[in-house]
């Protein structure tokens, strides 16, 4: 299908024309020169021939939610909106390339990369998601990169608030990069199929490709969806990937939501994980440190209001069963920096300032001990003595009829911002606040795991070794 033309683009005062940058849908992107403060600009400007109600009411409601969420610097920068004398609506945005949907296409991006720019996205998407707000269309089209090299989510365009999108109809989506549940029309959106979303996106970024294309086959959209349906990505070709990653990415694409990761930025953990697995320093995760930051003054009908959620509940699926349960509590807000695994959220969800490491006066010597937990570990810099920390007792398991397994523990004395780390033989782990992890395996698998105290960053003596068996 050719392409048609780019629209004329509509005189607006205090701004320059320059010359075309895209096309879309439903609007065009052009490059103005601001006037006053002098700056080039990306407007993104509305066809005429598609204004009406409805598109006017998207425009509306992008403009709003981009106005809020864009001082995040993993979000595009909105400087004003308004309406061309044709009646146009128009964005004016922070001047970003789109190089990166160019990049993964045509050479292969570094791990350590693709790594940190996973990070930065998943913290603004993650933020996204605190302030009551789905994206809808997270693909790699849709990370620009600004002119310092930072990764920016861009196109709010048929975002919708949580509590809203179970009962709107999904206006478009991006087949390759959707969740089997939208694509069937079981639900428009969630944290779930947002989930899915992202771990597809940075798949595609290691393997230059959409996890469900095959290279040289039929890719047309009944084939994309057959395979999306199955949910079984071809592996990504490529030795420098560790399987940790690749691990992590198909169980954030699993078939069915309980068995994803319940946020963002449960992933996003496993991310800095193997960004230490792989001796990487971590990239920082950048949330609101309060919650004024992400919300605003709105009227009560505006259908683009952000409301604080509780992250990781979906709908019905509140008390979802999955692999890995969520550490964050409802509402909680913190700054996470790259010594700061996990962060330290307090019992009333204020963040508590994060403790990286003990000085040598303080316990006389420094000791420093990697620890090596598998493929997909955590590594942790011990820097102080671990006395203090309690150790857990004993680890139950429960077989169910389906094969999953449910370990459970006792609280043995958590104090406000300690974490359960998960370590299972496999090199799969977890940090998290509940005392139950729940595994999804296969018949005559024995899954085995151990359950140790994280405080501050330092992590105590861990639990005795518990193993279940699966019947054959």
């Amino acid at each position: 299908m050719a392409r048609r033309l780019p629209s004329v683009p509509p005189v607006l005062p205090g701004f320059s024309y320059l010359h075309i940058l895209g096309t879309g849908g439903f609007a065009d992107v052009f490059l103005y020169e601001q006037n006053m403060p002098r700056r080039q600009v990306a407007v993104k400007v509305m066809l005429s021939e598609v204004v009406n109600d409805q598109v006017r009411q998207m425009f509306q409601a992008e403009a709003n939610l981009m106005a809020q969420l864009s001082a995040h610097p993993g979000i595009l920068t909105v400087y004003q909106a308004g309406v061309s004398a044709e009646g146009r609506p128009y964005l004016v945005m922070e001047l970003c390339s789109a190089v990166l949907n160019e990049r993964y296409r045509a050479e292969r991006l570094p791990v350590a990369e693709v790594l940190r720019i996973a990070i930065k996205i998943g913290s603004a998407l993650e933020t996204v998601h605190r302030a009551g707000v789905l994206h809808r269309d997270v693909k790699p089209s849709n990370i620009l990169t600004t002119s310092y090299g930072n990764p920016v989510l861009s196109d709010f365009g048929i975002a919708a608030t949580l509590q809203t999108a179970r009962d709107e109809e999904a206006i478009g989506l991006s087949i390759p990069w959707s969740s089997p549940e939208v694509l069937i029309d079981d639900v428009p959106g969630s944290v779930a199929s947002e989930v899915w979303s992202y771990a597809a996106t940075v798949y595609s970024l290691l393997a230059g490709r959409s996890p469900f294309e095959v290279p040289g086959g039929d890719n047309g959209a009944t084939a994309l969806m057959g395979r999306i349906a199955r949910a079984h990505p071809l592996p990504i070709d490529r030795p420098d990937v560790p399987e940790s990653l690749e691990r992590a990415l198909r169980r954030a694409m699993s078939r069915r939501p309980e068995q994803r990761p319940g946020t963002i930025l449960e992933l996003v953990r496993e991310l800095q994980a193997i960004e230490s697995e792989l001796g990487l320093t971590q990239t920082p995760v950048e949330l609101a440190v309060d919650d004024w930051a992400v919300g605003g003054t709105f009227d009560a009908d505006d259908r683009t209001r952000l409301r604080p959620v509780a992250v990781g509940a979906s709908g019905s699926r509140a008390e979802r069963r999955r692999r890995t349960r969520a550490a964050t509590g409802a509402g909680a807000f913190a700054v996470v920096d790259a010594g700061s695994l996990p962060s330290r959220i307090g019992a009333s969800g204020a963040p508590v300032p994060l403790r990286r490491r003990a000085t040598a006066w303080l316990v006389g010597a420094l000791v420093t001990l990697a620890v090596a937990l598998g493929a997909a570990a955590l590594v942790v810099a011990v820097t102080s003595s671990n006395a203090g920390v309690p150790r857990v007792g004993d680890v139950t398991a429960t077989v169910a009829a389906d094969g999953t397994i449910e370990f459970t523990w006792a609280d043995p004395g958590l104090a406000a911002g300690d974490r359960y780390q998960i370590q299972v033989r496999d090199g799969t782990s977890s940090i998290q606040t509940a005392p139950r992890y729940v595994v999804d395996a296969t018949p005559g698998e024995t899954v085995c795991i151990t359950v140790a105290v994280n405080r501050a960053g330092t992590s105590g003596p861990p639990s005795t070794e518990k193993c279940a068996d699966v019947p054959g």
